[in-house]
């Protein structure tokens, strides 16, 4: 799943003109930080053809809106039983499709960026919103270590990203993400509740009547 696009066709430059907006304490957007992206988008459509997008069921048996898939040394997976990370994709019964360079070097870039050196990430959870879908308000808790920031990047329709505080009742603020921005967030911005509001109906060049977004973590 190796592509051959330049690192310079990925993202953009590490320079002051990337357009920064600090979120919080250790959490920042990346305007258009990706804007370049295509390859990123056909690297997951490969990825899919190996491990194809499914509707997770969370443990009190609900079906999230949004469709998930994810490539790297584990994935994570949802069922009656609990949410966590598994080395094997329980659908093809294989391992999760390896990670591209490409996804690696983007993310590390970002947290770096960002403040977080020396990020590694073994998991890319991936998920395709269609219009109505959404994610509601939740905590990155099912890692093993939070000493590691969360990097997320987003590609096609735009959406309305919803970040709050260290506690479900703090009011969320709302930020609209277009191709190619990047959010990172750790430090004390870690455990920090987002979620995305439910998106607008919309075509984009890149992806279509859908967004995507890859959600980069160090898990294991």
């Amino acid at each position: 799943m190796q592509s051959e696009t330049g690192m310079g066709d990925l993202f953009s430059e590490v320079t002051p003109e990337v357009e920064t907006e600090k979120l919080a304490d250790g959490a920042f957007l990346f305007r258009r930080f990706a804007e370049s992206a295509a390859s990123l988008v056909e690297l997951i459509w490969q990825i899919a053809q190996v491990s194809p997008f499914r509707h997770l069921v969370t443990p009190g048996g609900y079906r999230m809106s949004v469709a998930m898939t994810n490539c790297g040394l584990a994935g994570w997976t949802s069922d009656r039983q609990g949410y966590r990370y598994a080395k094997v994709d329980p659908e093809t019964g294989a391992a999760w499709p390896p990670m591209p360079l490409e996804f690696q070097r983007l993310a590390e870039t970002a947290a770096e960026r960002a403040g977080f050196p020396g990020f590694r990430p073994e998991c890319c959870l991936i998920n395709r919103y269609e219009p109505g879908a959404k994610l509601s308000l939740h905590q990155d808790r099912d890692e093993k270590h939070y000493e590691f920031p969360i990097v997320s990047v987003s590609l096609g329709l735009p959406a309305k990203f919803l970040f709050g505080g260290l506690v479900r009742s703090e009011r969320p603020r709302r930020f609209r993400l277009e191709n190619g921005d990047v959010v990172v967030w750790g430090g004390p911005s870690r455990l920090a509740f987002h979620g995305v509001d439910t998106l607008a109906d919309g075509e984009h060049p890149l992806t279509g009547r859908c967004r995507l977004n890859l959600t980069f973590r160090k898990a294991l």
